[in-house]
């Protein structure tokens, strides 16, 4: 695994910050509002061709490495920080940051440590958080309960996993988890430096993975018994649904292609095979593809018709119009050089976004104030 590693490395693969992938939309962004106007109906099926983006104001600073973003039903931001392991509370009106508590087990090194953060469907009443971690062994999922009675730094209950056995590495851990419309947990896996992995069904690396919260494989899996949901990606850290439920999830590619793919179940989206758009109909194709340069995608959010995706390398935020599960035009590029690596995109309901910097994560340039949470009105 080492010398895998190393070769990637070597070749300059896109993966955390010279390139790899995610999103995630939290259970609250469901569809559960009433059917929408025929105008607003058309205007989601095919949005404008050129979209905008303002930024609003600076949420919060002074975050060290952030990752995983989980907004609460009650109020405020849950904030993983990837290297130091915390969980920390951000208020949304105030920026006041009020710390939670530090995950036990968590083993930063490389593109691991404490990843993406999700929230139970049942939050309002077991109050559960879910957070996907690099151990010493291997990347897990598990989930701990929010106490805000008790005091600072011992807010999490004890941990309980949820599901383990993912492969690790120094590169390509993957990282981000969500609760789909169907109230499943979904789960993005690195191939871990290990190319092979991608396209072996029995190995977690390289997969979507789709679970019932207590972390067992859910019911309707495209493959009998197993918790794999889609295969042959390389570094997938972007999954968000749009207002029909369908699944979108954004990948890091190696020197070439970094991708934005439509999720189909039992999918094999190609690599190592290939790297962004092929002839060859045994691999799916992503709706879009970029410049490693111009993306090395995290996170993705679906607001207004298009999905959202934050460019790491890329230092933008990416703007894909949808028809369908295809592009209804051009991706459009905001924010081009004007607050660095940008990890983590988030809806916050209607037209605004939550967007999280990732300047202090080794790999950035970090300037006075980062990093920070950005709230962005967009159409």
């Amino acid at each position: 695994m080492a010398a895998a590693s190393a070769l990637l490395l070597a070749a300059g693969c896109s993966s955390d910050g010279g390139g790899t992938a995610g999103g995630a939309a939290s259970p609250s962004a469901a569809p559960t509002s009433a059917p929408a106007s025929s105008a607003q109906s058309a205007a989601e099926a095919t949005p404008p061709a050129k979209g905008t983006v303002k930024v609003v104001r600076t949420v919060a600073e002074g975050l060290n490495s952030p990752w995983g973003l989980a907004p609460l039903p009650e109020g405020g931001l849950l904030v993983a920080s990837r290297d130091e392991g915390t969980i920390t509370r951000v208020d949304e009106t105030t920026g006041k940051k009020t710390l939670l508590g530090e995950v036990p087990g968590v083993s930063a090194a490389g593109e691991g440590g404490l990843l993406g953060l999700a929230l139970s469907p049942d939050y309002a009443s077991d109050h559960m958080v879910y957070a996907y971690f690099t151990s010493a062994s291997d990347n897990r999922v598990v989930r701990m309960r929010y106490d805000a009675a008790r005091p600072t730094g011992e807010q999490l209950g004890a941990p309980d996993t949820v599901f383990k056995g993912i492969p690790k590495g120094m590169i390509h851990n993957g990282g981000r988890i969500a609760f789909g419309p169907d109230r499943m947990l979904y789960a993005a896996t690195g191939e871990a430096g290990e190319q092979g992995l991608s396209q072996d069904k029995e190995s977690l690396g390289g997969k979507i993975l789709r679970l019932t919260p207590e972390g067992e494989p859910a019911p309707g899996n495209p493959f009998p018994d197993s918790a794999v949901y889609s295969y042959g990606h390389r570094n997938v850290q972007g999954l968000a649904w749009d207002s029909k439920q369908r699944l979108f999830a954004a990948e890091f590619g190696q020197k070439t292609w970094d991708e934005l793919n439509a999720i189909t179940p039992g999918g094999n989206y190609g690599w190592p095979e290939v790297e962004g758009k092929s002839d060859d109909a045994a691999y799916v194709n992503p709706i879009d593809q970029w410049d490693t340069d111009d993306a090395s995608p995290s996170g993705i959010a679906y607001a207004e018709g298009s999905v959202w995706m934050a460019g790491l390398k890329g230092k933008r935020l990416w703007r894909v119009p949808l028809k369908g599960t295809e592009a209804s035009a051009d991706s459009q590029a905001f924010l081009e050089g004007e607050y660095g690596r940008l990890r983590t995109v988030v809806a916050a309901g209607g037209d605004k976004l939550w967007v999280t910097t990732s300047n202090t994560d080794g790999r950035g340039a970090p300037e006075e104030g980062d990093d920070r949470i950005l709230e962005l009105q967009v159409s």
